[in-house]
């Protein structure tokens, strides 16, 4: 690995050195329909008839689906860290620098130059390479626009090992998700016929009594007794401690369900035990129904902490928003659109780019001061903004032309930013 490093800051050098070369040419000029389609996707209301929003400058030079040979000043070292296994990527940081707002109906060029390349550096991602590069944008008239800063980090994915410590998991199919959806809310959920209206468990897709395969659901109250029990010794089963106790347990609804008996010493658990359901979440996608003695003590919930206050701007981040806003900004990156090739990367699911980050943070700026004039838009991000999660951002104003942007989801900050409006804009 010495050797790939030692060529790979060779090669970091003599681009740096190079300094500014012209970048491949944007396809379209400014238009309505691409900043409608981005202003659409990104909830953002404002009017913009004649000019561009300025955190789309990006997109005017992406090069769509179809990559472009230079499309980055990086590409050389980005193309050495594939070969050297550094195969994940993910954004870091992006600078906007705003000289003006761009017009409807003009053609841009623009022009890159690397930056750095830093590494290897141990991150929660894996080891990996900071990768900086420059674009800047010129109007007909070769004035500048616009300025970018653009850093990101290449990886080694880690590869996924199964935990000695982690339950193993259910197989959850067509038949059984609900099953499994209503162990996640915390409800006891069993299958019912929905024309004889007869209860089966474990779930199928046909009624056992007269043979309809339309069925639903009811809630069961959760209360139940041991009919038959084990006490499981060996052999060693993942994430279970023995001994422990494998019970049957005849719901009152009349149907038996298999799940552990906590809260008890084994030996204290015995046929016709009054038990009641309770739930242990095992990690974001399961939690399993587990039985407990009726008598127990419920466990009490923990006093609430003192609250956020409200966000500026919510967002749920649905598989809809993060895919359409990453096609928005023409951001074709399998990271943001399929989630097959975004957990093979080593990540949880697809998650927000960073165009549509700095573009939500122009909202949220000109949300807190509508008809501002931005100046510059620097965004650093924090925890990745996963499908599924809701992004909160918040906004405060450091001194008059000074704005800092909080966004923040479920794991933790997704971004902080600064953004700089123009004095007399």
């Amino acid at each position: 690995m010495t050797g790939v490093h030692e060529e790979l800051t060779a090669a970091a050098r003599r681009l740096a050195a190079e300094g500014e070369r012209p970048a491949p040419p944007c396809l379209d000029p400014v238009n309505g329909a691409m900043i409608r389609n981005w202003t659409q996707a990104l909830g953002d209301t404002g009017d913009w008839a004649e000019v561009a929003p300025p955190a789309m400058i990006q997109v005017w030079s992406m090069p769509g689906l179809v990559l472009q040979k230079g499309s980055s000043a990086a590409d050389e070292i980005l193309r050495m860290l594939n070969d050297a296994g550094y195969t994940g990527v993910v954004a870091t940081n992006c600078d906007h620098t705003y000289d003006r707002y761009v017009k409807v109906g003009e053609h841009l060029r623009s022009s890159m130059r690397f930056g750095d390349l830093v590494g290897p550096k141990k991150t929660g991602m894996g080891e990996g390479y900071f990768v900086t590069w420059y674009q800047t944008w010129y109007d007909e008239n070769d004035e500048r626009v616009a300025e970018m800063l653009f850093r990101i980090l290449k990886f080694q994915p880690r590869k996924r090992r199964p935990s000695k410590s982690q339950p193993m998991k259910p197989a959850i199919g067509l038949d059984t998700a609900f099953y499994w959806e209503g162990a996640k809310a915390g409800e006891l959920r069993i299958q019912r016929c929905a024309d004889c209206g007869a209860l089966r468990h474990p779930p199928g897709p046909m009624c056992p009594q007269c043979h309809s395969t339309r069925r639903d659901h009811i809630t069961a109250s959760g209360r139940g007794e041991v009919h038959s029990y084990v006490v499981h010794h060996h052999p060693p089963v993942p994430g279970k401690t023995p001994p422990y106790v494998v019970a049957v347990v005849e719901l009152d609804e009349g149907v038996r369900v298999v799940g552990n008996v906590v809260g008890c010493p084994p030996e204290n658990v015995s046929v016709g035990m009054p038990v009641r359901v309770t739930f242990e979440q095992i990690d974001d996608e399961v939690t399993l129904p587990q039985w407990t003695p009726a008598d127990a003590p419920v466990q009490q919930e923990e006093e609430p902490t003192a609250e956020e206050p409200p966000a500026d701007i919510e967002i749920p981040l649905t598989p809809t928003f993060v895919i359409a806003t990453a096609l928005a900004t023409r951001d074709f990156t399998p990271v943001h659109h399929d989630t097959g090739l975004a957990r093979a990367q080593g990540t949880k699911d697809i998650f927000l780019n960073i165009l549509t980050s700095i573009g939500l943070v122009q909202r949220a700026a000109l949300q807190a001061r509508p008809g501002a004039v931005l100046e510059n838009i620097s965004v650093r991000l924090g925890v990745p903004a996963y499908a599924g999660d809701t992004l909160r951002v918040y906004t405060e104003w450091a001194d008059p032309t000074t704005l800092k942007v909080r966004g923040a989801v479920s794991l933790g900050d997704h971004l902080t930013a600064t953004v700089k409006i123009k004095e007399n804009g």
